[in-house]
């Protein structure tokens, strides 16, 4: 069975053309995911496998649709007897615990919102985030670091009323224990009948210049992932698909539950405390997925530390996002296993802008062609289209109603509408070569321009971290009296290297014979490590007043 033919006007396509033109989604009015596809899947195939949990412990669990269609049944009824209503936000701190998924399903059921942030963050980061989206209630695991930032913070957000804790132990007062209260309640058999136009899930922006923005997104949302799930990550009906993401990111929607459920694929919520590149590869080995989507950062510290193809038999596709993959590691990558990593292209703010999709051939570090969910172009200052081979900012043209993009921001000024004059602006220079493929040059802000040169960050950046020495690195312009701006590169070294001066003229040896001279970095800083917004972004604003 397909659910996708409910929602697509044709599942197959002969070529990127084909796709191109005639991709369309067919939204259904008042479209629920809770219903429509959770027990939509439940009732049609009662043993169809929806979520394969575990951990590095040896802990495993496995939930079919049925199995999350009853368990979030009675979350919904959980959360409404504390009072939580339709609109009401609650804000998710779960990492990839299994809770995420019948929480989710079930604050969907009911027509809460989703605000789901990381467990990195401090109490400050979570005060200002419960009191910019009047969260009423806090779902958190239990764990030392996060109880020590949501203890006490009650007194400083005035809408928070419960804080419920995801724990494999007892709880204790004064926090609620969810996973021993909500079993207990009998399944909620509403339906919240909102409209597609209400609020679904809000992200909070990164925030690398000024506060984070809430980057609100509607009830039609899963749908514009069916993009990403079928046709960037080519899931597989009754497959299995691991995209490594912590709930509290945008990533997390794009790869672990919406577009995936909706195309049939199981998820293998693989839930480590933190990321070891061979505990991963150990389990990629043991449970087989079938399709993956990791970021460019994993695929390199899997090479790095002896990713074999045993590891990865299983998997038919391989993808990327979040940030550019170098083409060093993709060609690497393909030499090792005979597979491409396919680069998706997007933002929080939607889904995918641009794919290597499965009919075009792999072109290493470019971001692929158009999703035919948007009108996507490259454009100057003033909003004209630039030809072909001139570098501008990728935009998107929205004529009316847009499945997929955020309905509008959130910030210390009220509402925001992120289409402006019709456009919605990424601030991510790229350029289109002659055959239509899109290539990344950096964010608006981030490129240098040094002796007339415009000068993106990422190509020095996928060279350096080829080096061996360097662990990471972060490329930024810095003032110059003469060249307007010279190139910087701020290195985080491995174990086992020092700065030296030697160094110093070795790596900017290494960057002069592996592209145009003039892009070399007259300063190198070396740093113990780089500062990190909590979805792990390099703050490059932060290393430029250093």
């Amino acid at each position: 069975m397909e659910l996708l033919e409910k929602y697509v006007s044709k599942i197959e396509y002969d070529s990127y053309e084909d796709f191109a033109a005639n991709f369309a989604l067919k939204i259904p009015d008042k479209f629920d995911f809770a219903r429509d596809i959770v027990d939509g899947w439940a009732q049609a195939e009662p043993e169809k496998l929806a979520l394969l949990y575990c951990d590095d412990n040896g802990f495993e669990r496995r939930f079919t649709f049925t199995d999350i269609s009853d368990l979030s049944k009675r979350a919904a009824a959980y959360f409404l007897s504390l009072g939580i209503r339709a609109g009401d936000r609650v804000l998710t701190l779960l990492r990839r615990r299994y809770e995420y998924w019948i929480c989710a399903v079930a604050l969907h059921r009911i027509g809460a919102v989703v605000v789901p942030v990381s467990i990195q963050m401090e109490t400050k980061d979570l005060v200002y985030r419960l009191n910019k989206s009047n969260a009423k209630m806090i779902l958190a695991i239990n764990d030392e670091f996060v109880l020590r930032q949501i203890g006490g913070i009650g007194d400083k957000c005035p809408s928070l009323r419960e804080i419920a804790l995801i724990s494999d132990t007892p709880v204790e007062k004064p926090f609620r224990d969810f996973d021993r209260e909500f079993v207990a309640c009998d399944p909620y058999e509403g339906a919240c009948n909102l409209d597609n136009e209400d609020e679904f899930v809000i992200y909070f922006t990164s925030g690398t210049s000024g506060f984070p923005k809430m980057a609100v997104h509607n009830r039609t949302y899963p749908l514009g992932h069916i993009i990403t799930a079928k046709y960037m990550q080519c899931v597989r009906n009754n497959g299995l698909h691991i995209t490594q993401a912590d709930s509290g990111w945008a990533k997390f929607g794009w790869g672990n539950i919406y577009g995936q459920w909706i195309s049939g694929t199981a998820i293998l919520a693989y839930d480590p405390i933190r990321f070891d590149a061979k505990r991963m590869m150990a389990t990629l080995e043991k449970y087989r997925p079938t399709t993956m989507c990791v970021p460019p950062t994993i695929y390199r510290f899997l090479l790095r530390d002896g990713l074999e193809k045993k590891h990865v038999e299983s998997i038919q596709w391989f993808t990327t996002a979040g940030e550019p993959l170098a083409g060093e590691i993709n060609e690497d990558f393909h030499d090792r296993f005979g597979h491409y990593i396919h680069e998706g292209y997007g933002q929080s703010e939607g889904t995918p802008i641009t794919c290597t999709w499965q009919w075009i051939k792999v072109r290493p570090a470019s971001m692929g062609k158009p999703s035919p969910l948007y009108d996507v172009c490259i454009v100057d200052a003033d909003g004209n289209n630039l030809p072909q081979g001139e570098r501008g900012e990728v935009v998107m043209r929205i004529h009316g109603f847009q499945v997929g993009l955020l309905s509008h921001y959130v910030d210390d000024n009220g509402i925001i509408d992120p289409v402006q004059d019709g456009i919605y602006h990424t601030g991510d220079v790229a350029y289109q070569d002659e055959n239509g493929y899109y290539w990344y040059v950096g964010r608006n802000d981030d490129v240098i321009k040094s002796s007339g040169y415009r000068i993106g960050p990422f190509e020095i950046e996928s060279i350096l971290n080829t080096h061996p020495a360097v662990h990471e690195c972060a490329i930024i312009g810095l003032p110059d009296p003469m060249r307007g701006q010279v190139v910087c590169a701020v290195i985080a070294l491995r174990d086992g290297y020092s700065p030296s001066d030697e160094l110093t003229l070795e790596l900017q040896k290494y960057v002069k014979s592996n592209t145009a001279p003039y892009k070399y970095p007259r300063i190198i800083r070396y740093v113990d490590a780089l500062p990190k917004t909590t979805s792990g972004k390099i703050i490059r604003s932060v290393l430029k007043k250093a």
